[in-house]
């Protein structure tokens, strides 16, 4: 039975249970993570490589789990194309949280193209808003989130505290790399972005995605041209750059 009362707060230490957690394998991990949490624990993602990952395990050791993604308005045409791929393949209840503010309230109340004027406004109503509505009576949430993706993600931990949203976050594939992630889609043939063949390593919003540069890092296609780099819905870490090759996917099928 689990505790009805939170086990973590902002004072809990959680050094040593990441050293615990590290040695775990990604199932056994998410198993702790379902049984210390039990309904009070969904999986937040935008259908990413990692997401995917985490999401295909999730769906076989709990048949029907929340997952919550945010529907910005504003996706690719390929990404709603892997919704549907990835509802035909798993059995899960997939939550889409979407802004209360439409596309056009926004154009009305904020001009045209906010995207580029102030896209850190844009982020916080189409993202970061619809989030944290989502998270509402939960205690942890699961994301996909790893060090090796962009220097403000170099010092995550499999299990930190939410400072934002006062709460745990899991993410079990902060150690992952890039090619451990591809060779895991391979291999398990997951179904993925069909933008990924196209040089995309990181997907959100059409107009603010672009292939990722030669030498940047799995982030380096979002928000090109500008001194930005997460959404909002993330806690930034100052931390030095990581820089990584780029691994092609190469589906199966």
């Amino acid at each position: 039975m689990v505790n009805a009362t939170p086990l973590f707060n902002q004072q809990s230490h959680f050094d040593a249970l990441n050293l615990q957690l590290k040695a775990l394998s990604l199932d056994d991990l998410l198993r702790w993570s379902l049984w210390t949490f039990g309904g009070k624990i969904a999986q937040v993602t935008s259908f990413g490589p990692s997401g995917i990952i985490i999401l295909d395990r999730l769906a076989k050791l709990s048949p029907g789990i929340r997952v919550i993604t945010v529907d910005t308005s504003f996706l690719f045409p390929e990404t709603y194309t892997l919704w549907q791929d990835l509802q035909d393949t798993y059995e899960f209840q997939l939550d889409i949280r979407r802004s209360d503010i439409t596309p056009l309230q926004q154009f009305q109340r904020y001009g045209n193209r906010l995207w580029e004027s102030e896209p850190d406004q844009c982020c916080q109503i189409r993202k970061v808003v619809p989030l944290a509505q989502s998270l509402d009576g939960l205690d942890a949430w699961i994301t996909g989130i790893r060090r090796d993706q962009s220097s403000s993600r170099a010092r995550t931990q499999i299990i930190e505290w939410d400072v934002k949203h006062q709460m745990v976050k899991v993410n079990p594939l902060a150690y992952w790399d890039q090619v451990r992630i591809w060779q895991v889609i391979r291999r398990e043939n997951l179904p993925y972005n069909s933008l990924h063949l196209e040089g995309y390593t990181s997907i959100g919003c059409a107009q603010c995605t672009k292939p990722a540069e030669p030498c940047g890092d799995e982030r380096s296609g979002r928000w090109q041209g500008i001194a930005k780099t997460e959404c909002g819905i993330h806690t930034q870490v100052e931390s030095g750059s990581i820089g990584k090759s780029h691994v092609l996917p190469g589906r199966t099928h």
